[in-house]
């Protein structure tokens, strides 16, 4: 099995790395006290401009056409330096896709290039509600036919960049009296749209810095021509679209993970305890390999699903398993993280208390570990079969 990175891979993530060191993770600690929106609005533009905000979408409209190896390779080292501003990349990426594979040519050319550009500072995936997480079949949002446009009516939670997104894909029911999940269509709605409201901001455990709001849609009319795809098709392209997002948090995952346990083997060899650095100790060192074998299983995972990804193979199984042991290794690796820097771990003087709350929603969003075991499981008996 092949297992080097082409030469586009290799600069992308690079470049990445450069510019999350660079530029990213000095705002990283600002972002997290709920501060410094505009630097991170001046990143998002900084980012566009080097191509990361559409790397999956063709040259055609403006995107890097670089892959999903590429994304992730990107998302992980982001994530490395900062959570909140990875999400934000990942998920108008996310946008960036649904548009390209559902899209009619008219709306690719309206928005892919806003997008890759920057002109949009961010893309929101609208399909989470209040009865409609795990489940999202059964989403009550609806688009009600009303001449030559749509009436969309009820309310989204958890929007990742609602505040600044420029242009939001919405999943919403066109036909109550269909079977579950066979009457949902999906709409793209501009920023702006009279009827499109952004509600109240939640006041989160983590990623503080990457905006996440309710979105109300009071009798918010769109076009016909805002409909993407056939109406009454859309849940089929959620849940195409929700496993390539989970290579995206599996990433994400795996960047936040590298940060903590390099924040805490650097500690371990300054720390100094019964005359010698703690790193000496066989039980730290032991402590340190899992997490070392956690890291690389979870790399191997996210590549592999990438890369099956890129070839047009089969990937949801995949896609799941990297981002269940994925967002379940951040946890371990930021949790012996804290555990290394002992008391000081706990304390906001050390970023380890940082990673930990920023990884803890990785097993909850773009479906929750059980979700994932789930679709592993079903994947998994269904190929028996």
């Amino acid at each position: 099995m092949h297992f080097a990175l082409t030469d586009e891979e290799v600069m992308i993530r690079d470049t990445a790395r450069k510019l999350a060191a660079d530029r990213l993770a000095p705002f990283a600690e600002t972002l997290d006290r709920g501060e410094g929106r505009a630097d991170l609005l001046q990143n998002l533009t900084l980012l566009a401009e080097n191509g990361f905000m559409a790397l999956n979408v063709k040259a055609d409209y403006g995107g890097t056409e670089a892959g999903t190896v590429a994304f992730a390779l990107a998302i992980e080292e982001l994530g490395y330096a900062c959570a909140s501003t990875a999400v934000t990349v990942s998920v108008s990426n996310m946008v960036g896709e649904v548009i390209q594979a559902c899209g009619s040519e008219a709306q690719k050319r309206a928005h892919l290039p806003k997008l890759a550009d920057g002109t949009y500072a961010a893309g929101a995936f609208c399909l989470t509600e209040s009865g409609a997480g795990s489940d999202p079949a059964g989403m009550r949002l609806r688009a009600r036919r009303d001449g030559d446009d749509y009436v969309l009516d009820g309310t989204k939670i958890y929007i990742t960049s609602a505040e600044y997104a420029g242009i939001f894909v919405v999943w919403a029911v066109t036909n109550p009296d269909a079977p579950k999940g066979k009457g949902i269509s999906v709409f793209l709605v501009p920023a702006g749209t009279p009827g499109l409201v952004i509600g109240k901001a939640e006041h989160k455990m983590g990623q503080h810095g990457s905006a996440t709001n309710m979105v109300h849609f009071d009798q918010c009319r769109v076009p016909v021509t805002a409909l993407m795809g056939r109406e009454n098709d859309g849940f089929r392209i959620a849940v195409a679209e929700l496993a390539g997002g989970r290579i995206g948090v599996a990433a994400l995952s795996l960047g936040i993970a590298r940060a903590a346990m390099d924040a805490a083997k650097t500690y371990a060899r300054e720390r100094k305890q019964f005359g010698q650095a703690i790193v000496d100790f066989q039980g730290l060192q032991w402590m340190i390999a899992d997490r070392e074998v956690d890291l690389q299983a979870s790399r191997l995972m996210i590549m592999d699903a990438a890369a099956k990804k890129d070839r047009g193979e089969p990937f949801a199984k995949e896609a799941s398993m990297a981002k269940l042991f994925s967002s379940e290794a951040a946890h371990r690796a930021t949790d012996t993280a804290i555990q290394i820097f002992g008391g000081a771990g706990y304390c906001r003087d050390y970023p380890v208390e940082r990673h930990a709350r920023d990884a803890r929603i990785t097993r909850i969003y773009e479906g929750t570990s059980e979700v994932q075991r789930l679709v592993i499981a079903r994947e998994t008996l269904r190929q028996m079969a």
